[in-house]
């Protein structure tokens, strides 16, 4: 066999996180997409299966691990392994962090009628906060995380479909998303800007049922001084962060930009933001809570 050499290309992805998140789903989709796939494999092991990856030249070019870690030693196994990888050549592993919510959790294991692995004889809400805490720092490491919570099966295969098809190029894209505290902070945000200290466009009678869509209240929330301040300095910041963010692998960021409604500021600005990076990125601007001003229908 010849070794697989610098410029080969090797996938590998590593899926963990909650027990009952969906691991058990997500290798089997792993396997329709045509992944050399190996379920619970134990940490230990990773070093010499790694091995055997590299000297099977492109017969494993392709794999896809569920580690499920059950204690403190698996995991640092891991993280050691993980660690040593980030120097390699050949290979550069990719997480997939399977979460849910709590509630979501305890109920599919009522519905089971399995016990949690880390509470066998206890309740299983104790298992998965001892999880979550043994998770946290590799939750942290992943590139991709999945809340299943309100995912059906059928949902999270064709989810993982679309991400690791053959035919998918990996793109970085930047989501910019509007929105309003008052309907709380989005779930899947990785940065959020609060632009609540700019003057409200709402306190200006004429203005108050239009959006920031709409050119007199766009020029009205960018003419200040203090935006055109904020604008600066974050768009400086995102074009430090966003390259670094693409060199660690993650296909999609989220950027929210909250103000008190999701109306008029925070729509102003991500469009401004999106606009500045279309020319670098693939970019998508959401507005989250624009149709939720009252007397409009959501």
């Amino acid at each position: 066999m010849n070794p697989a050499s610098a410029t080969d290309e090797i996938q590998l992805v590593i899926i963990t996180g909650m027990s009952g998140a969906g691991k058990t789903v997500a290798i089997h989709s792993f396997e329709d997409l045509g992944f050399f796939c190996v379920d619970n494999l134990p940490p230990a092991l990773m070093p010499k299966f790694l091995e055997l990856m590299k000297e099977s030249g492109n017969k494993m070019n392709k794999v896809a691990l569920v580690m499920d870690l059950r204690g403190r030693e698996f995991f640092d196994t891991l993280i050691r392994v993980l660690d040593e990888l980030s120097d390699s050549t050949w290979v550069t592993p990719q997480i997939l962090f399977l979460d849910a919510d709590d509630a979501a959790l305890v109920r599919r294991y009522k519905e089971t009628r399995r016990s949690h692995p880390l509470a066998p004889s206890g309740l299983p809400l104790e298992g998965i906060e001892q999880e979550r805490n043994l998770l946290d720092e590799l939750k942290g490491r992943a590139q991709l995380i999945y809340n299943t919570s309100t995912m059906k099966p059928l949902e999270l295969r064709e989810k993982i479909s679309v991400e690791f098809s053959a035919n998918k190029q990996t793109i970085f894209t930047v989501n910019v998303m509007s929105f309003g505290f008052k309907h709380g902070i989005p779930i899947d945000a990785d940065l959020v800007f609060d632009v609540r200290f700019l003057p409200n466009p709402h306190y200006v009678d004429h203005m108050r049922p239009k959006t920031g869509l709409e050119e007199e209240v766009s020029s009205y929330v960018l003419k200040w001084n203090d935006t055109q301040k904020f604008l600066a300095k974050t768009t400086d910041l995102l074009t430090f962060m966003l390259p670094l963010y693409k060199r660690e692998g993650k296909s999609q960021l989220v950027i929210a930009i909250g103000c008190t409604g999701g109306q008029h500021r925070s729509v102003a600005l991500a469009e401004y933001i999106g606009a500045y990076y279309e020319k670098d990125y693939k970019v998508q601007v959401l507005h989250r809570d624009i149709q939720k001003r009252k007397g409009i229908a959501k």
